[in-house]
Parts: C-alpha cells; sequence; structure tokens
C-alpha cells in the first residue's frame, strides 16, 4: 500500500465544483498522480460530467470500489458523507484527504485510532483559509485567543440549519447582518456546509470550543472572507482571506486549491511549512 508521500492513485468522493477542479488538475498531468476512481451520491450524474470534462474520465463506482482502487481518496462531498467516505476509507487501508473539516469535530480520535489501526493517515486540506502553519506553530506554546470573522454573500449562507432553526432569512437583506457568534464547534453544527474554515482553524490550534467565530452575512461583497486574529506568548498575528466562489456559492476557488497543493506537497520530497 502506498504511503504518504507516495499516493499514486487518487480517488475522488464528491463531484462537485469543487472535485471537478480537481479532476481537471490531476487529468491534466500537472501532479504526477492518476485519477483512479470517482465516486458520488448519483453516480450517473458523475458519469456524464466525467465524460464530458476529462481527458481520461476513470471508472465511477460505488464508495468501496473507488476505495479499493485508489491510495488516497479526496473527500469533497456534503459534510453528510463525510462519516461514511471516512469509515470506509481507513477501514479500507487507505488515506484520506478531508474538505468536511466540520464533520471531523468530535470523530477525531475515533477516525485516528481507525487510521492507526490500518495503517492510514489523514490528512486536513487547509480549504478556503490560509496561516494554519502559524497557527500551529503559535499553538505550541500559549495562545490566549483565537477569534474568526466570516463574511459571506447571502447565497452563500442560505438554507443553513442555524438560520432555518431560528427563521432567519438572509436573502432579503439590505445591510451586513451578523446572524451568527459563538464556538467554532456550535457554528460547524448550525453551517455545516459553510464554515468548514473555522473547523480547521480550530483542529490547528485551540480546539472547537475555545476558538470563536462570528458569522455575517454581508450583500454588499461577491467574495467569501475570513479574518483570523490570534494571540499569545508568541505576540498576534491576523490572517484575511478573500475568496471568490466557485459555481456551488458555499466553497471558494482556494479550497480546490488547496487540495491541489496539498497532492503536490504529499509527492514532494521537499516540505515547505510547519
Amino acid at each position: 500500500m502506498a504511503r504518504s508521500g507516495s499516493y499514486e492513485r487518487v480517488g475522488l468522493a464528491g463531484f462537485g465544483a469543487v472535485g471537478q477542479q480537481v479532476a481537471l488538475a490531476i487529468d491534466g498531468g500537472e501532479l504526477g498522480v492518476t485519477l483512479a476512481a470517482i465516486t458520488s451520491g448519483n453516480l450517473e450524474k458523475a458519469r456524464t460530467r466525467a465524460a464530458g470534462l476529462l481527458r481520461k474520465p476513470p471508472p465511477v463506482v460505488p464508495l468501496p470500489e473507488a476505495v479499493a482502487l485508489s491510495d488516497l481518496i479526496v473527500e469533497a462531498a456534503p459534510a453528510s458523507a463525510m462519516p461514511e467516505i471516512a469509515r470506509t476509507t481507513l477501514a479500507g487501508g487507505k488515506s484520506l484527504l478531508v474538505l468536511s473539516v466540520g464533520a471531523l469535530l468530535g470523530h477525531e480520535q475515533e477516525y485516528a485510532e481507525l487510521a492507526r489501526q490500518h495503517n492510514a493517515t489523514i490528512h486536513v486540506a487547509s480549504g478556503a483559509i490560509g496561516g494554519l502553519d502559524a497557527i500551529t506553530s503559535a499553538s505550541a506554546g500559549r495562545v490566549d485567543a483565537v477569534v474568526m470573522t466570516t463574511r459571506k454573500p447571502p447565497p452563500g449562507l442560505a438554507g443553513a440549519p442555524y438560520l432555518v432553526a431560528h427563521q432567519i432569512d438572509v436573502l432579503d437583506l439590505a445591510e451586513p447582518q451578523v446572524v451568527f457568534e459563538g464556538s467554532a464547534r456550535e457554528a460547524c453544527r448550525g453551517f455545516p456546509a459553510n464554515v468548514n474554515v473555522s473547523a480547521a482553524v480550530s483542529l490547528a490550534g485551540i480546539g472547537a470550543d475555545r476558538t470563536r467565530i462570528r458569522i455575517i452575512a454581508d450583500p454588499t461583497i461577491d467574495r467569501n472572507m475570513h479574518d483570523v486574529e490570534i494571540t499569545g506568548e508568541f505576540g498576534r498575528f491576523t490572517v484575511h482571506i478573500e475568496n471568490v466562489p466557485t459555481d456551488n456559492p458555499r466553497s471558494g476557488v482556494l479550497t480546490a486549491l488547496s487540495v491541489v497543493a496539498t497532492i503536490r506537497k504529499l509527492a514532494s520530497p521537499l516540505q515547505v511549512g510547519t
């Protein structure tokens, strides 16, 4: 079985906007890996998309078959599908690159133990955020606070469970409105398709309960914006990201690029960053 640094066969679990961009990068030959398989909630739709998009469409098959054909599975699916993808992949002795990071919260130890038992590795993509290496470094010492503010155009937040439960309609907003303030754990429960960045920040830093997040629906912007401020014994730093959305307004272009960069890094003998 291929280990980290030798993932020659990559499978995609999910073939939406992000999955398609990753598939194109692999299909173009720039990453030096093979697109071994695609799996999706709608296999026929994925086959049609793959045939029209890729020069060398791989088999589009159910999840267990995709795992068997691959060394590394890239999870680019709805958060609700992540547990099945994680357990099937890791139990099959294959490694996993996670984008639905919020679905990891509360299950980190379970999945880590499963990976350990089957000689696999879980990789968490940076997704739409930056600065995770600096947050990891700072967290080796004392960190006093991690505060994140996410601003999104209303269509990128509409339909989130938290908004539905609290009867908050963001589509008719004329000005920015704070729609949530709380912990990263609470944010990931209420906005499972919207704030994976907060989960990644919390896993790199001081945890999902101490990491605080504010979510703003902002009809005056056309990009997904994230600001992270971290303070501690090292000093203070901030990160500001303005991410152009993909065809799916809940995801940004940087998300797909982070997967491409991770696959490239895993295959490189030169590793840069913490």
